[in-house]
């Protein structure tokens, strides 16, 4: 039996699959610790982990950001992302590092298993290797290692081959660090200087490439090539799609067995407050065509929709097991697992999102070919409705899905995540750098 740590930052879209992982390891007979938000303490307990909650100051429940941080709002571009890399990941990180090698020194473990914006793993992991346990990323959103082969991560920007591309991918790697989040990045040597003596030497956000393994939740089909891949990332595929809570269908559940093709919106159960960026768009602008449109409001009462045309069925949770093989196009505002779930079936895409790590999934799908790429966070009815129409008219489209979906179908996430951590294991008695 080994004895691991998981480490998650308190967000939604960051639990579901480190607990899934967390699981998965007890269901192995392991001993397990989750490191997170208050928030989550009764989700860890029912997965019949040891529940360890992160500091208060560390407490930054990301999924209520914005009404932590009312500020947030009136920034765009770089000036948001340098707000959230300053106040969501990395003011966190003095009391998640401390935390986390309390957690080490009142228990040693075989692996500390975290995703990559848990900033006190990062701390952890620029430790020399014989101080600390092995320190494992999931990757649970496209992969952001630096390479000479692609633009930083973070905006979006699709490989360009040759001399001509690794040129431009060299101005704005230096650019992006040392100019647009030069002052976070200097901020973030401060602390790792004054916590471990050492600092991150660049970006701070790809500490990942120093950790002993990557764990990324796909598969290279729907990842941008790399020549100077480490040897440390593995591609496990996505993780198993979590059972259906309920096999209820509802009673317009017949009609999706017709000649109309069906359209799928969603943007989630979390970015779901306002349907105005992208359910109604998918509505209003598919109103008067031959398609019928279902709708999933990701727990919201399906009366925030708001009145709806003929061919729109609106339910709350929908069975997606049972949904996905008959979807024909799904329109999403691009969270990586949902987007793979999605490509796991075989089904073509048009995706909306340019915020968080959706600026990078979406740009995948488009760089792919899964699908259209509208390059906007709230597009315009005419807009949504064109590309769903190019997706169901052009076949590339699905045949691309339909190639990564067979690479998808061919991994097995969790048994290949069980053989990094057995090649990384050590006795759980290794110092933790506390």
């Amino acid at each position: 039996m080994a004895s691991y740590l998981v480490c998650i930052t308190p967000a939604h879209g960051h639990v579901v699959p480190a607990l899934a992982v967390a699981r998965h390891l007890l269901s192995a007979g392991h001993r397990v610790r989750v490191l997170t938000g208050s928030r989550y303490r009764a989700d860890v307990v029912a997965a019949g982990a040891e529940f360890l909650a992160v500091p208060a100051e560390a407490d930054i429940d990301l999924d209520r950001a914005g009404d932590l941080f009312p500020e947030r709002a009136n920034l765009k571009g770089p000036a948001g992302i340098r707000y959230d890399m300053r106040h969501l990941f990395l003011a966190p990180g003095r009391a998640q590092y401390g935390a986390l090698a309390a957690a080490l020194d009142a228990e040693p473990v075989d692996a500390v298993i975290t995703e990559g914006l848990f900033l006190g793993a990062a701390l952890l992991a620029l430790r020399p290797r014989e101080e600390r346990p092995p320190v494992l990323v999931l990757g649970i959103f496209p992969l952001g290692t630096p390479s000479r082969d692609t633009a930083p991560f973070g905006i979006g920007m699709t490989p360009m081959r040759g001399p001509v591309g690794r040129l431009r991918n060299r101005v704005l790697a230096a650019v992006t660090r040392n100019v647009i989040f030069g002052p976070v990045n200097t901020e973030a040597d401060r602390l790792a200087q004054d916590l471990v003596g050492r600092t991150f030497g660049g970006s701070f956000l790809e500490w990942p490439a120093r950790a002993d393994a990557i764990a990324q939740l796909t598969v290279p089909s729907f990842e941008y090539p790399r020549s100077d891949l480490p040897a440390t990332v593995h591609f496990t595929g996505p993780l198993p799609s979590a059972a259906d809570a309920s096999t209820e269908l509802p009673t317009w559940w017949h009609e999706l067995d017709g000649e109309r093709p069906v359209v799928h919106v969603t943007q989630g159960t979390v970015a779901n407050t306002d349907f105005g960026s992208l359910v109604r768009p998918t509505i209003d602008g598919l109103a008067d065509r031959d398609v019928i449109v279902v709708v999933s409001t990701g727990g919201r009462p399906v009366e925030d929709v708001g009145p709806v045309p003929a061919n729109v069925r609106v339910e709350r949770y929908l069975p997606y097991g049972a949904l996905f093989p008959k979807l024909d196009v799904i329109v999403t505002n691009g969270g990586y697992g949902g987007v793979q779930q999605a490509l796991a079936h075989g089904v073509p895409l048009v995706v909306a999102g340019q915020t968080e790590d959706k600026i990078e999934v979406t740009a995948r799908v488009g760089w792919s070919d899964v699908g259209i790429n509208l390059r906007t966070n709230a597009p315009k009815p005419a807009k949504v409705a064109n590309a769903v129409e190019r997706v169901l008219r052009e076949p590339r489209y699905r045949e691309a899905a339909a190639r990564i979906g067979a690479d998808i179908r061919g991994t097995d996430a969790l048994a290949t995540l069980d053989r990094v951590l057995a090649s990384l294991s050590t006795p759980a008695s290794a110092p933790s750098g506390g």
